[in-house]
């Protein structure tokens, strides 16, 4: 059973949506799958004194509960949430010049050499996190006793990119049953229709506000959206979603009508993961460390970044994933979004090797950067 409570709107016509849908709600309680809490964003009351992780909890009057099936009321636009403002006619007529979509056949060279080597997923309990790699941004992570999947891509191609360069890390076959999924935003190599057809239509998914009516589309029943600073609980598992500097875009006339963002995980003895999604840096990751103190590992993005002046803000190069995690007190890191599909100009072994310099240029612990191969696990254990 999830357990969320929806974040006060702002606005009269908000309210009185909201007042309706907690008279609605109580006669459902009984059928609901989840409600959201707040986490308490910037414009948010002050907070209550911290809990034993640090983490602010903010007083707010009581507010309806989330029934599934019901989509909240979203704004049509989230535009307003975006870093910097997506490329005008000047940077695609750059682009058209002097930009590339691909690495230079020096760049690709290196394909054969890059890390692929599954095995089995690791043994675990209730109180240990293990996290594997599938490849681009799709994770394994148990925690907390559940299955969480984070962006699952199991297909070969998606739209509008070469085939995966390394096959996916994990078969599906033998994953154990999926007890939930986080997805990032809507870009295909993010959201994968064809991965997400073959889990049950039941199965707990935790989705951008605005995104939900995709899922429903589809016909999944668990589905929960969510705003920056807002978290669900399932099964003694929080599950917070944090900003992210990105965008949204899946078809023709759909720029940002739905949000994007990362997530933090949180078990019941404490332990954190940190799943941030497609990124660029910037001030975000501080504040995230701010309001989730104690990260244990940060899940970030380190490719797919050249030409830099055309995919700065929205994806981070190895040396800003480096400074990320610093930013939000991740203890250690992986990196993830290379390796799988080629995105981008850049030689498709140098993220990982920029990656580590920057690790050792910032004195950090080389046994704390988690460099897994495709289809590589680490384990994480209490304490």
């Amino acid at each position: 059973m999830t357990q969320t409570q929806q974040q006060p709107q702002g606005t009269e016509q908000a309210r009185r949506t909201a007042a309706t849908a907690k008279t609605a709600a109580t006669a459902k309680t009984a059928a609901t799958a989840a409600t959201a809490t707040a986490d308490g964003p910037d414009r948010a009351a002050a907070p209550d004194a911290p809990d034993a992780r640090g983490t602010a909890t903010v007083r707010r009057p009581p507010a309806p509960v989330s029934v599934p099936g019901s989509p909240r009321l979203w704004p049509k636009s989230f535009a307003d949430r975006l870093t910097a403002p997506l490329p005008g006619l000047r940077a695609f007529a750059r682009f058209a010049r002097e930009g590339a979509l691909r690495p230079a056949p020096a760049g690709l060279a290196d394909i054969p050499r890059l890390p692929f080597a599954p095995g089995p997923l690791p043994r675990v309990d209730a109180r240990t996190v293990a996290v594997t790699w599938a490849g681009h941004a799709s994770w394994v992570v148990r925690i907390g006793g559940l299955t969480v999947l984070t962006d699952p891509v199991w297909s070969r191609r998606i739209l509008g990119t070469p085939a995966r360069v390394t096959p996916v890390g994990v078969a599906w076959s033998a994953l154990p049953r999926v007890d939930a999924v986080v997805i990032s935003h809507n870009h295909y190599d993010h959201l994968d229709a064809s991965t997400l057809k073959r889990l049950p239509r039941d199965t707990p998914l935790f989705v951008p506000a605005g995104l939900g009516r995709w899922f429903a589309r589809r016909r999944f029943t668990r589905v929960t959206e969510l705003d920056w600073w807002e978290s669900a609980e399932l099964d003694g598992v929080r599950l917070g979603f944090v900003p992210a500097h990105h965008w949204s875009k899946r078809g023709l006339r759909d720029t940002c009508r739905s949000l994007w963002g990362g997530w933090v995980l949180t078990d019941g003895e404490g332990q954190r993961v940190y799943f941030a999604g497609d990124t660029g840096y910037g001030h975000w990751f501080a504040r995230i460390g701010e309001r989730y103190p104690g990260i244990d590992l940060a899940l970030l993005p380190i490719g797919a970044y050249e030409p830099r002046w055309w995919l700065r803000d929205v994806h981070c190069d190895p040396e800003e994933a480096v400074r990320a995690a610093r930013d939000v007190g991740a203890r250690r890191m992986a990196p993830m979004h290379w390796g799988t599909f080629l995105l981008s100009a850049e030689p498709v072994l140098e993220p990982v090797e920029r990656v580590r310099r920057a690790w050792a240029a910032a004195g950090l612990a080389a046994r704390d950067l988690w460099d897994l191969p495709v289809g590589g696990s680490r384990v994480l254990g209490p304490g």
